[in-house]
């Protein structure tokens, strides 16, 4: 059956779109996306910007090559709403900036600012080891993260809000950086002052290094799932994924650990492992809900979503 065209009404929802028209025709076999160009062009937005939605039940229209005007039940004279979702940055870009502050912040505080952030001891002695191990376990940690962002991860959508970089810059910048950065490195910390036992740094390190290596091969699998220039993906499976439903945010838990016993028990990592485990956790209880959902019986179920036997 030959494609017809539609007539399609279009409508600003919430802050009013100027340029944007109030109609649009398109071939019934058109691509979504093609859909999005259209309006993006027209209304001089970024097809980031721009979310498009069914007025009868607000069903969001996607931004597919995939996915066609037929197929998402666009027939004449339907209605959509189309929202101005504000200024957009891409997601990579985002994660480089917020990851850049605590590979930087911990070599920072340890030798250029140190005179300054502890002026009120009398005596400022050199970094310790541990100190040093510490800062390089965490210069790692992002470094591999910088990594991953630009080399390994595959982003189901390209861009967010640009303001939300200022918050998930501080996070990281001020948990990760900071906080960690500016007990640990303190002259009268555990780290400065020789309480941590070789057995308890050596576990730390082991459970670091296993932590790094297992996270960085679920990111390869993760990756491998995902086609480049799709969303779609498939059911993850491999080392971990048998016990929960994002051993990534486990394995990247056990590194935490590892860190967390080389710096001496610090009060400060813990606090940092405390708040990401718990965003992790929301976010793994999430993807298991959205596994179910979009695979069904194919999919087995996981009991945990994130750490065997606790969450």
């Amino acid at each position: 059956m030959a494609p017809s065209t539609v007539t399609l009404t279009v409508q600003s929802r919430g802050k009013p779109i100027r340029k944007l028209p109030k109609e649009v025709q398109i071939l019934s076999d058109t691509s979504t996306q093609e859909l999005y160009n259209q309006l993006a062009i027209a209304s001089g937005y970024s097809i980031h910007r721009l979310r498009i939605t069914k007025a009868a039940d607000r069903a969001v229209v996607p931004n597919s090559k995939d996915s066609t005007i037929e197929q998402n039940g666009l027939t004449d004279k339907t209605v959509l709403h189309v929202k101005d979702l504000g200024p957009q940055i891409s997601w990579r870009t985002v994660f480089i900036v917020e990851y850049f502050g605590p590979l930087l912040i911990p070599i920072l505080f340890l030798h250029p600012l140190r005179p300054y952030l502890y002026y009120n001891f009398d005596n400022i002695p050199q970094p310790t080891d541990i100190q040093r191990l510490v800062c390089a376990l965490l210069v790692v940690h992002f470094l591999k993260r910088e990594y991953e962002t630009v080399f390994v991860h595959r982003f189901s959508n390209a861009t967010m809000p640009a303001r939300n970089i200022v918050k998930n810059s501080g996070h990281y910048w001020l948990l990760a950086g900071c906080n960690i950065a500016y007990w640990v490195f303190r002259p009268d910390s555990s780290a400065a002052t020789g309480r941590v036992s070789p057995a308890i740094v050596y576990t730390g390190l082991a459970l670091y290094v296993f932590g790094e290596l297992a996270n960085f091969n679920t990111h390869l699998v993760l990756r491998n799932l995902r086609r480049p220039g799709t969303t779609e993906r498939g059911i993850p499976s491999g080392f971990g994924f048998s016990a929960v439903t994002c051993p990534n945010y486990f394995f990247e838990v056990v590194s935490w650990v590892g860190i967390y016993l080389v710096s001496g028990l610090s009060w400060s990592v813990l606090f940092f492992i405390a708040v990401a485990a718990g965003q992790m956790a929301l976010w793994a209880k999430k993807k298991e809900r959205n596994y179910r959902k979009e695979f069904g019986d194919k999919y087995k179920r996981k009991r945990y979503a994130m750490i065997p036997g606790l969450i």
